[in-house]
């Protein structure tokens, strides 16, 4: 990857960037399997945002060089390139908008990743949790650097919105513990710690959780009182930036809203005929409700997480060998149920480089022991097979033959959710929803992705529900008129709809990269198709599609579209 006198080409430079990424951002170096990683963190002061800001404008210029040299121009380097340059400029505007001093979520905050990445940190012998007790150790200094950022940012007058605060305050609190026979969340963590670390385990974490109380109540007594005037939304410029950073493209936003709305309208009238076949006469909301009580649904945490094991391992030897063609590594996947004190969505955490810590899936169950199946189906579709897992395994499977960056750090949101809700589709067409209940399940998940579009956009920008909506229509959309939508148009709990809204609100332009990269990829598999006619091998194109990294958007529909 290199030419005649050594200069660097794009992957080169990508993957150097990565190196050094690493070094500043130990988390990222965890979740690619680096054991030197687990020991820090980040750095989340201005000082760090602005080291990271500092190497991406570096690698950029270097980028600049790599594209002149003879050999860039190939099919590889070339694809590398243009991923590099859109996501490192994408990065950089959000950073160079001082966005990094405002981030308060109830899932994407520095905090969270500091919590999170200790499930995911190697704990498996006493040399493992050495280095977790000086990651545990390091808690202090993460979270008192995120919190100078915030300052920072109330100084220059750009808050966060008030209602995530007040989520994570509330998040803070449950993971802080209650100090009286209730154990923070990284003491818990610890204990399960050897007992010849007892001591600096039990030191360690109590420090950590010292560190979390204390961002509590700075969050709690100075930070939420100085912003409880700010808007919850954004607004269109900055809306903009982040729609930029989380899809891979400039979006037309107004052209995306329509999108919404259509999808809506056909999801709708599709979701009717499955509840005629549920609850004769009933709407569709009314059906999940019915199936809510009298569906099928397992009983019990662990359960549902061997349940959810089982799906997954009965869809990809489903899979493998027809619709797609899988390595071994990347065939195994484990279901593993969330810690508490986060978000109520579902998630997945993708292999190590070496596959030594697999994918995995997330269940939060916020206190429930009792899961409907309907609501479960199309979701670990989504989240494992052939969702996520594929899509990230495959990608850390031929890593080798793209870059350590196009199958890593790379990622753009909406590619890998895009792909993900295709899956849901793909498993439809192949006819593994076959009953009312389970498709009108996943019928209700694309529901909910399409609601995001509408809901996202249309509050963020204020803009006005169409003439034609069943819902407030003429009216214009502010955050408790999105949350109440939301829930109409949702068989999920009231503590889902509400922690997706908050979501949404902190996460500007991330949720509809879901609907909005299906479209792309449906558009990428089409043009393919028409392409090679009676010659289309579904399969192949699968795999090519699934074997390229990532890619933004506007690129996506491209590079799919020649497979």
């Amino acid at each position: 990857m290199s030419d005649t006198n050594g200069s660097a080409l794009p992957r080169q430079v990508a993957d150097a960037y990565v190196d050094a990424l690493i070094e500043l951002d130990p988390i990222t170096g965890t979740y690619l399997g680096v054991a030197e990683s687990s020991r820090r963190l980040p750095d989340y002061s201005p000082a760090g945002q602005q080291a990271l800001a500092d190497l991406g404008r570096a690698t950029l210029a270097r980028l600049d060089e790599a594209e002149t040299l003879p050999g860039a121009d190939s099919e590889a380097e070339r694809r590398c390139g243009r991923l590099l340059r859109e996501r490192l400029t994408a990065e950089l505007a959000v950073h160079d908008a001082e966005e990094g001093l405002r981030v308060v979520s109830n899932i994407h905050s520095p905090a969270h990743h500091v919590r999170e990445v200790f499930t995911v940190t190697p704990a498996d012998t006493e040399d493992d949790w050495a280095a977790l007790a000086d990651r545990l150790r390091a808690v202090p200094a993460a979270l008192a650097g995120y919190r100078s950022s915030l300052a920072l940012g109330l100084e220059r007058k750009l808050p966060a919105g008030p209602r995530p605060t007040a989520t994570f305050v509330g998040q803070l609190t449950e993971w802080a513990g209650d100090g009286a026979g209730v154990r923070g969340w990284f003491e818990e963590f610890a204990s399960a710690g050897p007992e010849s670390l007892r001591t600096e385990l039990e030191a360690a974490s109590a420090a950590a959780t010292a560190a979390v109380a204390e961002l509590r109540d700075w969050m709690r007594d100075v930070y939420a009182p100085a912003i409880e005037d700010a808007p919850d939304t954004v607004g269109r410029e900055r809306y903009a930036r982040w729609a930029r950073y989380f899809n891979g493209t400039d979006l037309d936003l107004d052209e995306a809203y329509a999108y919404g709305w259509s999808e809506y309208h056909r999801l709708r009238t599709e979701m009717r005929a499955e509840a005629e076949k549920i609850l004769p006469g009933a709407s569709p909301w009314e059906a999940l409700a019915h199936l809510d009580v009298h569906g099928e649904h397992i009983e019990g945490v662990e359960e549902v997480r061997v349940w959810l094991q089982s799906l997954m391992d009965e869809a990809i030897e489903a899979l493998d060998g027809t619709h797609f063609e899988l390595a071994e590594r990347v065939r195994k996947v484990e279901s593993r149920i969330a810690p508490p004190g986060g978000a109520a969505a579902p998630y997945y955490t993708g292999p190590s480089e070496d596959f030594s810590r697999p994918g995995r899936t997330w269940l939060p169950t916020m206190g429930e022991t009792r899961f409907p199946v309907y609501d479960l189906v199309s979701t670990w579709y989504h989240e494992g097979v052939p969702g996520h897992h594929l899509q990230i395994a495959q990608w850390t499977h031929v890593a080798d033959q793209l870059s350590r960056y196009q199958a890593s750090v790379g990622q753009v949101s909406a590619n890998a959710e895009g792909w993900a809700l295709y899956a849901e589709r793909l498993m439809d067409e192949l006819g593994f929803l076959p009953d009312p209940e389970r498709r009108i399940g996943y019928l209700d998940a694309q529901m909910m992705r399409a609601c995001r579009v509408i809901v996202d956009i249309g509050m963020h920008l204020e803009l006005d529900i169409p003439a034609e909506s069943p819902f407030h229509p003429g009216e214009r959309w502010t955050p408790a008129l999105a949350q109440e939508f939301f829930g109409n148009h949702s068989g999920r709990p009231a503590d889902f709809v509400e922690s997706e809204l908050t979501r949404y609100l902190s996460m500007p332009g991330q949720a509809i990269g879901y609907k909005l990269g299906e479209r792309a990829w449906l558009l990428g598999r089409e043009n393919a198709r028409k392409a090679h006619g009676d010659a289309f091998d579904a399969k192949a194109w699968h795999m090519a599609a699934l074997s390229q990294g990532s890619l933004g958007l506007d690129d996506l529909v491209d590079e799919l579209s020649k497979l």
